[in-house]
């Protein structure tokens, strides 16, 4: 099926990790930085010229398009979904790719920071790639595999359809978001005009992992007012909100309840930001669990470790904010268990185990999950992401594309 076919993955992916769409935690706009709406219309571009004739990209970066069904069947219309924006935590400014070809084993050292040693001892996936071609950055940025991996995999996808009409499917949506790593993927889509029935994202890291369940988020801020008086005569008066904000900090657990000490299916609260002046400061946290109802027992833990240090400067007052950000995508899924079968199906006509795994984070699947769109997460390839180590294997890239072939056929031969 796939033995004569001229992937176009690895060509559209080194090319789209060169366009700078970092996006910005700080910023009100929509997107957050107009730099991502380049990649949005190159994309839309592309997709004209390979003939979704509705391809387009609107003010606030989203990219739509549409792949007509070519069978006479009724089927539920599914959306393929990735985000162009790379995260705020490390540079995506002239990401420089280096394709490493029939890759040894031994440490890869970024020419541009040899600080910077991506080994097998750190990165044990790597053993899966020996002899296969891996992709890097140079040493100063991130490589952007996050999620312009899942962009280059969804346009293949389309490449493949295109060339290869004897393929039944139904209907497909292509949907490209915005802002994603800072919670705003969904903040302007237009479901109406997007008019799916079901999702996925391509989102995922290693091959054969396929996620249907992910944290459920929480924003908490506390904020704290002092008693500002000049420093020169402030003895008995001055109480510096800095510095309750900093004890607050100190007062959390170092051995658990943090993302350095947790893992599988363990929650924690993360201090993410710290802002202000000695009269008045804040300190954020994300909060995260699988359980949506244990939130509010990490977040009534938290309040009280904060009023436990407000107690100490009675004249000191605090907010205690929490805003919801995301839920647990299997809330809805479990209602839907054929989305997910389907794409396990699919895993095993490309060959794979499937691994089933909670995802420690969200992504736009928790929001889409719960606008109506019920929305798993397939596999990348993408490794070390957020950072200067971030790496692919070409050959997981190839094979995401052949699960979303496989998977658009098993859609239309169960319907």
């Amino acid at each position: 099926m796939f033995d004569n076919y001229k992937f176009t993955v690895i060509e559209k992916f080194l090319k789209y990790v060169q366009i700078d769409t970092q996006s910005n935690p700080n910023s009100q706009s929509n997107p957050s930085t107009e730099k991502q709406k380049n990649l949005s219309t190159i994309l839309a571009s592309e997709l004209k010229t390979m003939g979704l004739a509705d391809a387009h990209t609107d003010d606030y970066g989203y990219v739509y398009a549409t792949i007509p069904s070519n069978s006479t069947k009724e089927i539920p219309v599914i959306c393929f979904c990735s985000h162009v924006d790379t995260a705020p935590d490390c540079s995506g400014t002239n990401v420089k790719p280096i394709l490493h070809n029939d890759y040894d084993g031994s440490d890869i050292v970024l020419p541009d920071d040899t600080t910077q040693i991506i080994s097998v001892k750190k990165y044990p996936y790597l053993e899966k790639h020996l002899g296969s071609e891996i992709i890097t950055a140079s040493g100063n940025t991130l490589l952007g595999a996050d999620d312009k991996a899942g962009v280059a995999e969804i346009m293949d996808l389309v490449n493949y359809l295109v060339t290869h009409p004897e393929v039944k499917h139904g209907t497909i949506k292509i949907l490209f978001t915005p802002d994603e790593e800072v919670g705003a993927g969904t903040a302007k889509l237009d479901l109406q005009k997007l008019a799916a029935d079901f999702a996925y994202t391509l989102d995922g890291g290693e091959e054969g992992t396929l996620e249907d369940e992910t944290f459920s988020a929480d924003g908490v801020t506390i904020t704290v007012a002092g008693v500002i008086a000049h420093p020169g005569y402030g003895k008995n008066t001055l109480v510096n909100a800095i510095k309750i904000v900093g004890e607050i900090a100190a007062a959390l657990p170092t051995d658990e309840w943090s993302p350095e000490t947790t893992e599988k299916r363990e929650g924690f609260v993360h201090p993410v930001q710290i802002d202000g002046i000695a009269e008045r400061a804040s300190i954020s946290f994300i909060v995260r669990d699988f359980e949506t109802g244990k939130l509010l027992e990490h977040e009534d833990r938290l309040k009280m470790i904060a009023e436990e240090v407000l107690a100490r400067h009675p004249k000191a007052t605090m907010t205690f904010e929490v805003k919801e950000q995301y839920r647990n995508m299997k809330e809805v899924l479990q209602h839907y268990p054929h989305v997910a079968a389907y794409a396990e199906e699919a895993y095993k006509r490309a060959g794979l185990s499937v691994i089933k795994e909670p995802i420690r984070g969200g992504t736009d699947g928790s929001r889409l999950s719960f606008m109506g769109l019920p929305c798993p997460n397939i596999f990348t390839g993408m490794q070390a992401i957020h950072s200067k180590h971030e790496w692919i294997g070409t050959k997981d890239m190839q094979k995401a594309v052949e699960v979303l072939v496989h998977l658009v056929q098993v859609w239309e031969e169960r319907s």
